[in-house]
């Protein structure tokens, strides 16, 4: 098969690619504006691994008009940052032209050329406010849902699940991935090609861009080891917030069975997180940073951010149910992985953690 990935030089759209090049079974090609920090590291490597790699911007539809016909797209393109928009990197105006008005320009290329289109979409497309609310108790220093308070509709013993409320606010990075959702199936329905949905929980791993609001676990240990500041911010400065953790090449084999079903009948939505067995607090991160690297303070803010939530951790029963699909990667293996990238990398944090 012939596959595109778009953000083929940031963190998760580099390593499907390697995976797919160590693999050998299909024609990779990437597509990519190389603007980030960081993608130039990601574009030299896979050069060298002998990937076709295009230079273009996802905003501008004439930049999709000399790409190659492909059978599928995997759109790996996004501004990743809950708090984009509002926190001064990124205008309103930016984030919506790059994950609402790109996914279009992907979904016209797709429909032109009938290719198959897998977008990989977020845990933040889920309502905010019964997540803010969601009463919670403390558990081996981490939030975990309080059964004994009444829990919204979707939650289960296993996390939040596809039927959780989608509902206004979800944030204006959550609304843009949301739309994209949307346009994509009603663009697949209508001109016939297949689109396919995962929902992921917080992506992780070696060698992810060094900034907190894109990948707060390799931040938390490359920041550890180097002795940075790092601060526990909001829910009284206790870093008890939790998180789910999946490694990106362990969507590839999930991936590969979308791609080659012919069952339109199978629920083309999904979540595909590490779940509750992968899920850590920021507390428990740090505790395992002590135990490898020793001490480093962590400073208490009691502010809490907007769209800050105490606890968010994806059910992925439907893609286990549907898919046999369960991640191989244990979040100590991804730790350990980023701690050896960031020895072997002391400047990655400076040139990745920019822009």
């Amino acid at each position: 098969m012939r596959i595109l990935v778009t953000g083929a030089c940031g963190f998760v759209g580099s390593t499907l690619i390697r995976r797919w090049v160590e693999d050998g079974r299909h024609q990779i090609a990437g597509l990519d504006n190389f603007v980030r920090p960081g993608s130039e590291q990601n574009r030299a490597v896979l050069r060298t691994l002998g990937v076709a790699l295009h230079h273009a911007d996802i905003r501008l539809a004439s930049d999709f008009e000399n790409l190659p016909q492909v059978d599928v797209v995997v759109d790996a393109a996004a501004n990743p940052s809950v708090l984009a928009g509002l926190d001064g990197r990124t205008s309103s105006r930016q984030l919506v032209e790059h994950n609402l008005v790109g996914t279009i320009n992907v979904l016209e290329y797709c429909r032109r050329h009938q290719a198959s289109l897998v977008i990989l979409s977020t845990s933040r497309v889920y309502s905010i406010a019964p997540l803010a609310t969601l009463p919670i108790c403390v558990a081996t220093d981490a939030f975990v849902p309080d059964g004994r308070g009444s829990l919204p509709s979707g939650l289960t013993d296993q996390g939040i699940d596809e039927t959780f409320s989608t509902a206004a606010p979800v944030s204006l990075y959550g609304a843009t991935k949301l739309a994209s959702e949307q346009l994509a199936l009603e663009y697949g329905a209508t001109f016939d090609f297949p689109v396919w949905v995962n929902r992921c929980g917080v992506l992780a791993g070696a060698g992810q861009f060094g900034r907190a609001d894109q990948g707060i676990f390799a931040y938390w240990v490359n920041s550890w080891l180097r002795r940075r500041p790092l601060r526990y911010i909001g829910f009284g400065g206790h870093g008890y917030q939790v998180r789910d953790c999946l490694h990106p090449a362990d969507v590839v084999p999930l991936i590969e069975r979308q791609i080659a079903a012919s069952d339109r009948s199978i629920p083309r939505v999904m979540n595909v997180a590490g779940g509750v067995q992968s899920a850590r607090s920021l507390a428990q991160v740090s505790e395992w940073c002590r135990g490898r690297l020793g001490n480093h303070p962590v400073e208490p803010v009691l502010d809490v951010r907007q769209f800050d939530l105490p606890w968010v951790v994806l059910d992925a029963s439907r893609a286990r149910d549907i898919w046999h699909w369960a991640p191989s990667r244990t979040t100590e293996d991804i730790l350990e992985d980023i701690l050896a990238h960031a020895q072997m990398h002391p400047e990655w944090l400076d040139i990745s953690g920019h822009g």
